[in-house]
């Protein structure tokens, strides 16, 4: 399977955001990342359900939503219509994390869980045969731009490791650095799927560097 590909919108040309989406409708992207941060789960603010909703109306492939808040639950029917197709919510902010995934499940969008870089991959052995991915954040979560940590390539593979013991399929994702040199490592320690913001959009050819991506 090839690498799957998500430009995180969090790093577009907000002044000019539909030119980005047409970019990326017309690359060999896969999925839209959307970045939603509250100011309190993460010391950041980006947008909410209104930008989501809008960008579902020309956005042609899926959108990947990363929710980045407290009290996820209280959102989960509204990210629906908004027209989310992913759902992945941070197992440090779920007290009832199946409750959670059922909750994403019973709406009719894939389910995610994401971990912080200090979250170990254990706290997911009674949890990953009922979700569809996992989110590995590369970085603390909350700014673009920061540098990779470079023991997500070990986190990775204990996460295949846990998959394959529990016999599930669930896809890998990796947000936070990625580039084409730590890109390449992650597809080689065993990532399915990559978010890239800056990366991509501050390329001088970002529908090329998508197609570099793509290929690694």
């Amino acid at each position: 399977m090839q690498t799957l590909i998500s430009p995180s919108l969090l790093a577009a040309d907000f002044m000019n955001l539909k030119a980005d989406i047409d970019m990326v409708n017309n690359s060999d992207a896969d999925w839209f990342h959307l970045d939603i941060m509250d100011g309190v789960f993460v010391p950041n603010i980006s947008y909410g359900l209104p930008l989501v909703s809008q960008i579902s109306k020309i956005a042609k492939k899926p959108l990947d939503v990363h929710l980045m808040i407290v009290d996820p639950d209280r959102y989960i029917e509204a990210f629906k219509k908004a027209g989310s197709d992913i759902l992945t919510v941070h197992y440090e902010a779920c007290t009832h994390l199946h409750r959670t995934v059922q909750n994403i499940h019973s709406h009719g969008m894939k389910a995610g869980v994401s971990l912080n870089p200090h979250t170990p991959i254990s706290v997911l052995e009674d949890i990953i045969q009922d979700i569809d991915l996992v989110l590995l954040m590369s970085v603390n979560p909350g700014f673009g731009g920061q540098s990779f940590i470079e023991n997500t390539y070990a986190k990775i593979e204990k996460l295949k490791a846990l998959i394959a013991e529990k016999n599930t399929d669930v896809i890998i994702e990796i947000d936070g650095g990625v580039n084409l040199e730590t890109g390449k490592k992650l597809v080689e320690a065993g990532a399915d799927a990559l978010v890239a913001g800056s990366f991509v959009f501050n390329s001088t050819n970002p529908t090329q560097t998508i197609a570099e991506l793509k290929q690694l």
